[in-house]
Parts: C-alpha cells; sequence; structure tokens
C-alpha cells in the first residue's frame, strides 16, 4: 500500500543527509513521499499569512506516518518538536531514524545526537519508548524503511 509520508528534520545541519533517504524512498515504486521544499521555498513559506505552523498543518494533511530523521542537533529543533507533537496529537504513525552516521558530501558522518521523541512524555512515559527507533546505516534503513513506514502505519491503525 502507498503511504503518504511526513518527514521532519533541521534543514540547515541535515538536509544533505535527508535527501539521501529520502531519494531512497521515493525511487521505490511502493511509496510516496511528501512534498520536499528547498530552503528558498521554506524562507517564502515563513512569509505566508500562518507561516510555518500552516504549512505543517498542510503537509501533515492526508498522511499517515511521521517519520523523524534525526541528526546532532535535531532534538533541539522548536518546529521539529511542533511536528511530532501535532503527528502525535492527530494520531499519525511515528518513527525515529538516526541519521548522524550517513556521509555528508563535504563533510562525512557526523556526531549522535538525542532522539527527540525523547523529549516528550505521555503519561510519564517518553514517546521514544512509545514508538520504534532506528539507525539508517546500521539498521540497512535503505532496505528497511518501507517495511518501517507500514509497521508504523498499521500500530497506528492506518
Amino acid at each position: 500500500m502507498a503511504r503518504k509520508v511526513f518527514f521532519s528534520f533541521h534543514y540547515d545541519r541535515d538536509v544533505h543527509r535527508v535527501m539521501q533517504v529520502r531519494n531512497s524512498w521515493i525511487v521505490r515504486p511502493e511509496g510516496d513521499a511528501s512534498p520536499f521544499f528547498d530552503k528558498a521555498e521554506f524562507e517564502k513559506v515563513k512569509l505566508r499569512a500562518g507561516g510555518i505552523e500552516k504549512w505543517i498543518e498542510s503537509q501533515l494533511s492526508g498522511t499517515s506516518v511521521t517519520v523523524v530523521l534525526y541528526g546532532a542537533e535535531t532534538y533541539n529543533r522548536p518546529w521539529v518538536r511542533h511536528e511530532i507533537k501535532r503527528s502525535y496529537e492527530l494520531g499519525k504513525g511515528l518513527l525515529a531514524i538516526d541519521i548522524h552516521n550517513i556521509k555528508h558530501p563535504q563533510i562525512g558522518a557526523d556526531v549522535q545526537g538525542l532522539n527527540p521523541l525523547s523529549y516528550f512524555n505521555v503519561n510519564h512515559t517518553p514517546l521514544n519508548t512509545m514508538y520504534h527507533q532506528y539507525n539508517w546505516v546500521m539498521d540497512n534503513g535503505y532496505a528497511n524503511i518501507s517495511s518501517w513506514i507500514e509497521a508504523s502505519a498499521k500500530a497506528a491503525g492506518r
């Protein structure tokens, strides 16, 4: 089944790593990825009425899963936190993928960051213990991302 997916990530630091993940997903016939905006388009979004929050809502609409792609600094990003919170509130499937080991074309791998799902608690239980987390390189994300997304969607009843 084709799934519409929202990718949440820290643009400035991780976009090159995210592109590698996203490109592995969109070239597969069984998947459908959400639109991807380059930084210039994202800057325009900030100027529109409702700005980023309205854009996030429109991007989450019609998706069944939010994939949090996290690197060294993703945990501290306010919009990533907002995307996670809204995804949880909307009953989306959630999963986190550590991308710090994906090699950036100019600077190589990065340092590992905290899983942003661990920022949130539900009834004193951190979200990172409620949802699956993977390491893109060590868990062979290229071969497994579609099954991770499908499992996350099914766990959320989607």
